[in-house]
């Protein structure tokens, strides 16, 4: 993607805080005056609303969406912190951003998505019909749309710029690029963490399918959390009591757009190098009540805040 196609950060009102780089959902600010990453003692990262579909940034938001993500974000933060430390330094930030920034420790992060499966689905199950595996990991023969991985596995993508799609990569390939203590470092802590949420989201009639994370290293050397972490951006979550394997399964998730621009009424050819079309009001009022949804399921909080 080119610079001039990149996400368009939000306008809000930072007078001590520089724009730095803007991803599909998240901006990044620098401390005013710091003129490199290199250079920052700290970054601001904020959660806007935007919403990305078909590796396409759309023109629609979905209002409270990055409060959402930032608020599940934070939770999750504070449910891991004996397992792993995260980025995040403080949540005092400018009111212009409140509840959807973060003060976070600048990082030098992992180029690779660390993923979790703990049931076949998607690009895992395409993947497993046609090799048998996995990102290499070797599955038994018969299995199905949604069933569960016992254990869980790892399965690595290599990360692709803004527009472009992660690729599937093997442990093997992450060995070659990290070196063998840090590539088993992170596999360790992605499948420690998944198990984890997976019993946490459990208990609360919640199915985390899948998920992924990223990683980084602070100056000192210390591998931290970092990003969003166990959001419907980035996980899989399924209505435990709706789940039955052998079917796709309704996710909390941004669905409703996939689904919407995929089909006739849009008019879009998701195939196609056309932007897709605005979001109609309905689709976003159902987005937004899923999100919703997620966040009070798993946090047992009242949203808004």
């Amino acid at each position: 993607m080119t610079e001039s196609a990149r996400p368009r950060p939000a306008e809000y009102d930072l007078p001590d805080w520089t724009h730095a780089y803007s991803g599909k959902v998240r901006d990044i600010y620098l401390p005013a005056g710091a003129e490199s990453f290199e250079e920052a003692d700290r970054i601001l990262m904020v959660a806007s609303d935007r919403i990305s579909a078909y590796d396409h940034v759309l023109d629609t938001e979905i209002p409270d969406k990055g409060v959402i993500l930032t608020g599940l974000t934070m939770w999750w933060f504070d449910q891991l912190s004996d397992v792993v430390g995260s980025h995040v330094a403080s949540t005092d930030v400018p009111s212009a951003v409140a509840g959807r920034g973060m003060i976070c420790t600048p990082l030098r992060m992992f180029p690779i998505e660390c993923v979790a499966r703990g049931y076949l689905t998607g690009s895992g199950l395409a993947d497993y019909r046609n090799t048998g595996s996995v990102c290499s990991v070797r599955l038994p023969a018969g299995l199905g749309e949604a069933d569960r991985l016992t254990p869980p596995i790892y399965t690595p993508a290599r990360k692709a710029e803004v527009g472009e799609h992660d690729e599937n990569i093997s442990f093997e390939n992450t060995v070659d690029m990290l070196g063998a203590e840090d590539a088993e470092r992170l596999r360790e802590l992605t499948l420690t963490i998944y198990t984890r949420a997976e019993e946490i989201a459990r208990e609360r009639g919640i199915i985390l399918a899948d998920t992924k994370f990223e990683f980084g290293r602070d100056r000192s050397g210390s591998i931290l959390l970092a990003d969003e972490v166990l959001t419907p951006d980035s996980s899989r979550f399924w209505d435990a009591a709706s789940y039955a394997p052998g079917k796709v399964q309704a996710s909390f998730d941004k669905q409703f757009v996939r689904d919407w621009l995929s089909s006739d009424a849009s008019g879009w050819d998701k195939h196609s190098e056309d932007v897709p079309p605005a979001l109609p009001d309905e689709i976003v009022e159902r987005t937004r009540d899923r999100y919703v949804e997620a966040f009070e399921r798993i946090t047992g909080e009242k949203f808004p805040l």
